[in-house]
């Protein structure tokens, strides 16, 4: 979280000092006298920032989708779009900073989970041990991206992300055991291998995935 707030900071500078730079000229359209800046220095900051609200809030927030609706028409001078874009990532900030977007985020995706372990627990009940172990599989690697995007971890395998948390600090190394063990379960059940494991294993998958996200991404 420390490094997307620091990130958030870095970009709204950057654009501070942009607008800084800004030049007088006419508009091609109407003649009129307009404030522009440098369209490539723009282009760029724009990128970056879309980079960091996908992060951030989510590809589907309202941040990043307002952020997306400033055109750059004819009638806006790239002084206006920056100005704009720059209330947007503002906002962004406030809110993230605040805990709104993460407490928003982490409730939505704890309702996810517990439908989809739900689920699991309905499989295993009916004798389907091996869809139910790759439906907390699925659970469990996704709640590792989470984890790894509020830790600003690259996304990998797994493993490797399981790894790369624990080196993080942001577990121990006895969890990280466990969720080797977790992952080894599901790989044999994507596989088709239901010798590897038996319900107890997947039942035990269930409640050890439960206490993870309580302790974890609640």
């Amino acid at each position: 979280m420390l490094k997307l707030s620091k990130r958030f900071q870095e970009l709204i500078d950057e654009g501070k000092a942009i607008e800084s730079r800004k030049t007088r000229g006419r508009d091609m359209y109407s003649g009129q006298a307009s404030e522009e800046v440098n369209s490539d220095e723009l282009s760029t900051w724009n990128t970056k920032v879309q980079h960091l609200l996908v992060t951030a809030c989510g590809e589907s927030s309202q941040h990043m989708q307002n952020f997306l609706k400033i055109n750059e028409g004819w009638s806006s001078t790239t002084l206006r779009l920056l100005q704009k874009r720059m209330a947007i990532l503002l906002a962004a900030q406030n809110d993230y900073d605040g805990g709104y977007i993460t407490t928003f985020r982490s409730l939505v995706q704890s309702e996810l989970f517990d439908s989809e372990l739900e689920q699991a627990t309905e499989l295993l009940s009916a004798g389907y041990k091996t869809p139910a172990a790759v439906v907390v599989g699925t659970v469990l690697e996704t709640s590792l991206r989470e984890l790894c995007t509020k830790a600003t971890i690259p996304h990998a395998k797994a493993d490797k992300m399981n790894s790369d948390l624990a080196k993080a600090g942001t577990y121990n190394s006895i969890t990280a055991k466990r969720i080797t063990t977790l992952v080894g379960i599901r790989n044999s059940a994507a596989h088709g291998k239901s010798n590897d494991f038996d319900d107890a294993d997947v039942k035990g998958m269930i409640e050890e995935v439960q206490r993870f996200l309580s302790q974890y991404l609640s």
